[in-house]
Formats: C-alpha cells, sequence, structure tokens
C-alpha cells in the first residue's frame, strides 16, 4: 500500500503527457509536421516528473484548473443553448464531459500535492 501512496503523486502529471501524446498523434494524422509544437506542452509535465519544482507545480495546477473551469462553463453554455439535449447527446459529448471533468480533477490534485507534500 506504501508503494501506491508513494506514486500516486505522479498520475495527474502522466495524466496530461499522455493528453498531449493523443493530441499530437490525432493532429499529426491530419496536420504532419505543423503539429509538433503540441509536444512543447508536455516538456513542464515532463520536468516535473524529473527534477520537481514546487513554484512549476503549483502554477501548472492553477493555470490548468482555470483552463478546466472555462472549458466546464463553456460545456455549460452549449447545453443551456441546446434546444433538446437530451436527443442531441452524443458519444462525443459525454467524452467531452469526461476529458473536461478529469482534467479538473487533475489540476486540483497538482494544486494538492504542491501546498500538501514535498517531492
Amino acid at each position: 500500500m506504501s508503494l501506491i501512496n508513494r506514486y500516486t503523486k505522479y498520475i495527474p502529471y502522466l495524466y496530461f503527457i499522455i493528453v498531449t501524446a493523443c493530441w499530437f498523434t490525432a493532429v499529426n494524422k491530419t496536420e504532419g509536421i505543423t503539429a509538433f509544437p503540441i509536444l512543447i506542452l508536455a516538456i513542464p509535465f515532463l520536468w516535473q516528473l524529473i527534477k520537481p519544482n514546487k513554484t512549476l507545480n503549483f502554477s501548472l495546477g492553477i493555470t490548468f484548473m482555470c483552463l478546466s473551469s472555462y472549458l466546464i462553463i463553456a460545456h455549460l453554455a452549449h447545453i443551456v443553448n441546446a434546444a433538446s439535449f437530451i436527443l442531441s447527446a452524443t458519444n462525443m459529448s459525454i467524452f467531452g464531459w469526461i476529458f473536461v471533468l478529469a482534467n479538473f480533477i487533475m489540476a486540483l490534485w497538482i494544486i494538492r500535492n504542491s501546498i500538501k507534500t514535498s517531492f
């Protein structure tokens, strides 16, 4: 159990690295070489895994919490503007909600790590 507790603090960083890699793969299939700047987004999270920094950790958490909050507001606005949400709920909107909520939870987890524990 202590092994699991020791490595759970790295889950949010791995999550954002995996999301960046998936985003890069999807864009690379259609756009080609212009998708490579997307990989720059994974560098701070990779840096946190290699050499943790409390200030970078807190700023990453706050930044992605704000972005996730904006995405939640955008999804809620889309629901309000939808004429019949029940009929128009597709798999993409469900996956979108899962993605947005996962981003928000991981950002809060990063903030919790930066406040609660030291690397």
